[in-house]
């Protein structure tokens, strides 16, 4: 990868996407990525935030909206929820009739729940501990959703702030909410660059029970066999029923391996598409308690099988609608300059990157496993599945690390950081088919390049990178102390 001068060279000024940068750079008189590097460090200082999301939360009109809604739905108790850095989501419950007064206070919840309250092995809490002050999530109205699965309950995502009473960090965001950073981080890039990120997920998972167990046959993989997509159908189509009711829009679905499938909808903005991925694994957990079963988003339940991927579809927009990632006119398979200068900053910052896409000791079996289509090097191809990014179609690159387990704010606002830094830099990427560098093959490699690397500290609130840092490096000490069965096989009688 190489690194240009961060004026807009001319053999491609006559590209209107990168003409449009090129007037942005002037404009500014900088590199654009700096700016919007150090315009996320700035908006993480902003001691008026919370008023802000107060004022327009008691806005006359957004009271109302909301109010009509929640009569309309018979909704009688609302969970406020909030993602937490190991993408779970926690919440409280509070009677729907309750709703002016938190659009205007807010819910508080204890500190230590955006870290799933985890502990070290010595048994200290990682981020937060018994002296922490809470902060208090503030919903977003737009939010709000009636669980189709019992109609008397609604739920509304929450963005979280720092208590007007903590003195000099009063009213600013609360440096730990991942999913409220990537709104952030989407703003900025479409502030600063002008451009809108769109993605598509890809979320893969695995069922078990024993009324949706297959018979395979030795030897052959089941992936898109319809005999064994029939066996699922009782659960797709709840799926595609509670998915509908919550404004998703369904649009594929296959067979992927034994008890595996895959269900997708359709792509659109970050907020949008992040947001569903949460919902999706809600979902599919009432789905599995209605039917008896278990449903896994595990990244790698089984060798000798398909893991349990994410990948992501990314494309970017520009103020007129127009995909930039593909050039007008050009039928055969290919990635604009622009394209390629995005594709570029997220190979080059993908080492680093890869704690967050493969963010447990599971997600590195996915690589170890040959022939199971998992890409373990930086690198691009044209409709190449032994790619980390895969151009399937034009106007879209598929990222092919991220897995199940994913936490998607976090790897959303990542890769709109990694597009900003190459474009701005423009950052030119190999050939496409050419070998890339190796990627992190253990979560202790992944926990030590992220360690040191300066992209994911401006990228991310350094607070919150150190907090998932601390969660992964004890995540990795606690797993290098278990004994395996391997262990055990390998060395019990080794010795004479």
């Amino acid at each position: 990868m190489t690194i240009t001068d961060p004026h807009i060279t001319p053999a491609v000024q006559d590209d209107p996407a990168v003409e449009a940068i090129r007037r942005r750079t002037d404009s500014q008189g900088t590199n654009l990525a700096e700016v919007f590097r150090s315009r996320i460090a700035s908006e993480l200082e902003d001691n008026t935030a919370l008023d802000r999301h107060r004022e327009a939360n008691t806005d006359n009109d957004t009271v109302a909206e909301l109010k009509e809604k929640i009569e309309r739905s018979g909704v009688e108790y609302m969970y406020y929820m909030v993602p937490t850095l190991r993408s779970r989501t926690v919440a409280k419950v509070v009677p729907a009739k309750h709703f002016v007064r938190n659009l205007e206070k807010g819910v508080n919840f204890t500190r230590n729940a955006l870290m799933d309250f985890q502990n070290d092995i010595h048994g200290n809490p990682i981020g937060a501990n018994i002296n922490s002050k809470e902060f208090v999530a503030m919903p977003e109205a737009d939010s709000f959703d009636q669980l189709p699965w019992d109609e008397s309950i609604g739920r509304i995502f929450c963005s979280t702030y720092e208590p007007g009473h903590l003195g000099g960090i009063a009213g600013r965001p609360n440096v730990h909410d991942s999913r409220a950073h990537m709104k952030r981080t989407h703003s900025l890039l479409k502030d600063v660059f002008g451009l809108t990120m769109k993605s598509g997920t890809e979320p893969e998972m695995v069922w078990v029970g024993e009324s949706i167990t297959p018979k395979t046959i030795p030897g052959y993989n089941p992936a898109y066999q319809v005999e064994y997509l029939e066996g699922m159908r009782p659960i797709y189509k709840r799926i595609h029923e509670y998915a509908d009711a919550l404004g998703f829009e369904m649009i594929e679905g296959d067979y992927e391996d034994r008890g595996q499938i895959e269900l997708n909808w359709n792509f659109d903005d970050i907020e949008n598409t992040t947001d569903r991925l949460v919902t999706y694994r809600q979902i599919c957990s009432q789905v599995a308690r209605e039917f008896d079963v278990e449903a896994s988003f595990m990244p790698k339940p089984f060798i000798g099988e398909m893991g349990a991927g994410c990948h992501h579809n990314i494309s970017l927009w520009d103020e007129a609608g127009t995909n930039t990632f593909e050039d007008e006119g050009v039928q055969e398979l290919h990635l604009s300059q622009l394209g390629r200068w995005a594709v570029g900053g997220i190979l080059k910052n993908s080492p680093a990157m890869m704690l967050i896409f493969a963010s447990t000791v599971n997600s590195y079996k996915r690589f170890w496993d040959p022939g199971q289509f998992a890409p373990a090097r930086a690198d691009w191809g044209l409709d190449d599945r032994a790619s980390m990014i895969r151009i399937s179609s034009n106007g879209r690159a598929e990222v092919r690390v991220p897995d199940a387990s994913v936490n998607p704010y976090l790897s959303h606002a990542l890769l709109t950081a990694a597009v900003a830094d190459g474009i701005g830099n423009q950052v030119e990427p190999p050939e496409a088919g050419a070998q890339g560098i190796d990627l992190p093959r253990t979560l202790g490699e992944a926990v030590e390049v992220f360690r040191n690397d300066e992209f994911v500290r401006t990228a991310l609130p350094p607070e919150l990178a150190d907090t998932f840092l601390e969660m992964k490096d004890n995540e990795w000490a606690q797993y290098c102390g278990v004994l395996t069965q391997w262990e055990f096989d390998q060395y019990w009688q080794a010795i004479p």
